[in-house]
């Protein structure tokens, strides 16, 4: 199992909670990102640098992940390329993505992505707030116990 992360977006507190699972649990963090990133030195996290672009990062981790990986991102069609390889998606605010439940997530991404470029809707979510920081920890917390199994 691997632990992948599109960092782009990633929030500060996931990173951070991502940082002390690694070494907890000795499984492999790889921050993925278009710019440089700064992590703990650990010989269980690394970052990748990749070009500039839309999606570049997106797709370096969908081609990357692997069945039983876990890929931590909030971008809705990432989730779905990970799931369909037989990876976990898990949302930074502890969503997880599943076969079960990603069509639904990419018909309403597409529906708001549409009310948003007519003006009809505006905004993004709300800050994570201690609640969302908890229910991540939490999913991450399951799917790393269900590995270690």
């Amino acid at each position: 199992m691997h632990i992948w992360v599109d960092a782009d977006a990633c929030p500060k507190a996931i990173k951070e909670i991502l940082y002390k699972a690694a070494n907890r649990s000795q499984l492999a963090l790889t921050l993925v990102a278009n710019h440089a990133l700064s992590t703990p030195p650990s010989p269980y996290i690394k970052s990748i640098q990749v070009a500039s672009g839309f999606d570049v990062a997106d797709n370096y981790i969908a081609q990357q992940a692997q069945p039983g990986d876990i890929v931590i991102t909030a971008d809705i069609p990432l989730a779905a390329d990970v799931v369909a390889k037989g990876a976990y998606g898990i949302n930074p605010r502890g969503e997880l993505y599943t076969e079960q439940n990603i069509q639904q997530r990419l018909t309403m991404r597409n529906f708001m992505e549409e009310m948003r470029s007519t003006g009809q809707a505006s905004g993004g979510p709300p800050p994570l707030d201690n609640r969302d920081k908890q229910s991540f920890a939490n999913s991450l917390d399951r799917l790393l116990s269900k590995a270690q199994k």
